[in-house]
């Protein structure tokens, strides 16, 4: 990540240097938007020099995700708007892709604070729209791909081709995006009992009622769309772009469990080859600028096959990619979330001090479950989690058990359970599998290595159809 890209307009991150920065009191006050999970552990890291104000809620918890029942984020925007402007806000950040980075842009934007603007993030979030402006500055890069014309739960269009990759218009971590090996298959994704509809409604609608009135030419987000389907390598490329210019953190390795298209880990350091990992920044850069993208932390997922060297886009998310900043601190020194905080301020993040790599390697290991027949795995108890924390000092540990119909609708909407992650380093790649495999046992779950999860052709499709596309 150190290399200069060949491009003049896109580089990396220099070694710090004496440069001016923007003033600001001495703790800053900062407005920290649906702040949950890695973005929370990262910030109070940071809280020491900064005044957190803290808004949203948590869509993962009860009673917390109440609050999306009657949720409006015009209307959150112009409190936390006028909260800017009454606390003295210096900044407004948010790394939260269902609500929170188009709020922290119509915060900026109303608040008079450094961001990108509201119609940037619509941009990138509405996945159709995207796509179009893909195919526009960068076709090379994209995939076939084609609205599905019918309503949730509505006719399936005759002629349609499979084996195709179905998902949402307006949705994150990959929910309700499969293969579809034919019509019927499709038919099946796409019928949504009463409670599904009701949470994929008011998940979607805020963000529909923001796009339609900014941005109105993208057409709804209440619908699905179609894509080729790819067997390749997956990739996540993290930068920011300050000052109307792109630079490069690095790229982060995905690796899915065998015969899935569910995320077993995320690797770094990745084995991408320096020029694919090129090629994938000038692709960010023009669509970045396509979309009038100038002031934020990005990440771009995409595929390289390497047999062709084809490089396609999956996505773009106009924000930090949280779960991988913890990656970027061990490997590279680097705190992701510190950069995001500097946007925030209006300061080049060029400027800021990197530490000391404390890992030769580091991975965010995923436990899933993919039988909702199976017993979900226990938790782990006081004395494991006692133990885990004296064994092994270093770990990161985030438990996500659910039951009833949440754990129902993972299986049908994900594939898959994610009940738990583990962050860990290691000297290397062979002394992190070790550690993880350790961990695990402490933890009494499965390391997320080799063949933990023997598939078979009825989990997501007969594996010659199966896309390498991510489930969260």
């Amino acid at each position: 990540w150190r290399q200069r890209l060949h491009n003049p307009t896109c580089r990396t991150m220099t070694e710090p240097r004496q440069t001016a920065t923007v003033r600001h009191p001495s703790r800053p006050r900062i407005g920290l938007l649906f702040d949950y999970d890695w973005d929370a552990r990262a910030h109070e890291a940071l809280g020491g020099g900064f005044a957190y104000d803290r808004a949203g809620f948590d869509l993962f918890s009860f009673p917390s995700n109440a609050r999306l029942i009657n949720f409006d984020l015009d209307s959150f925007a112009a409190r936390q708007a006028r909260r800017a402007r009454q606390r003295g806000w210096a900044g407004v950040v948010s790394h939260h892709e269902q609500f929170g980075a188009l709020a922290a842009a119509l915060v900026a934007e109303a608040a008079g604070l450094p961001g990108t603007t509201p119609e940037a993030v619509i941009a990138c979030q509405h996945k159709l729209h995207a796509r179009h402006v893909l195919d526009r500055v960068c076709p090379e890069a994209n995939l076939r791909f084609s609205e599905l014309d019918a309503r949730y739960g509505g006719p399936i269009p005759q002629g349609l081709a499979y084996p195709s990759y179905v998902k949402p218009v307006k949705a994150a971590f990959s929910v309700l995006a499969r293969p579809v090996r034919h019509e019927r298959e499709l038919h099946e994704h796409t019928r949504f009992g009463k409670r599904e509809l009701w949470v994929i409604r008011r998940l979607v609608e805020p963000f529909e009622r923001v796009a339609q009135r900014r941005m109105p030419g993208c057409g709804t987000a209440h619908r699905m769309m179609l894509e080729e389907p790819v067997r390749a390598a997956q990739y996540n490329l993290d930068g920011y772009v300050f000052d109307g210019r792109l630079h490069v953190l690095g790229v982060v390795d995905a690796v899915m469990y065998p015969g899935t298209q569910a995320f077993m880990r995320w690797d770094m350091p990745s084995r991408l080859a320096g020029p694919v990992a090129e090629r994938a920044a000038e692709v960010a850069r023009k669509f970045l600028a396509a979309v009038g993208f100038t002031h934020g932390l990005f990440n771009m997922e995409f595929f390289h096959d390497a047999a062709s060297d084809r490089l396609a886009v999956i996505e773009f998310n106009p924000r930090l990619a949280s779960q991988f900043g913890d990656l970027y601190r061990r490997v590279h020194g680097l705190d992701a979330h510190a950069i995001g905080l500097a946007l925030a301020l209006g300061q080049d993040p060029a400027t800021l001090p990197r530490a000391a790599p404390t890992a030769g390697a580091a991975a965010s290991f995923v436990y899933r479950t993919f039988d909702l027949r199976d017993r979900v795995p226990p938790m782990p108890g006081p004395r494991q989690r006692a133990r885990l924390a004296h064994e092994f000092p270093d770990a990161m540990l985030f438990q996500f058990p659910k039951s009833g119909h949440s754990l129902e609708r993972d299986f049908k909407w994900l594939g898959s359970h994610r009940y738990a992650i583990v962050h860990l380093g290691g000297r290397d790649a062979h002394d992190l599998r070790r550690r993880c495999e350790a961990a695990s046992a402490i933890l009494g779950w499965p390391a997320p290595y080799g063949d933990v999860h023997a598939a078979t052709p009825e989990d997501f499709g007969a594996r010659d159809a199966l896309a390498a596309r991510p489930l969260r």
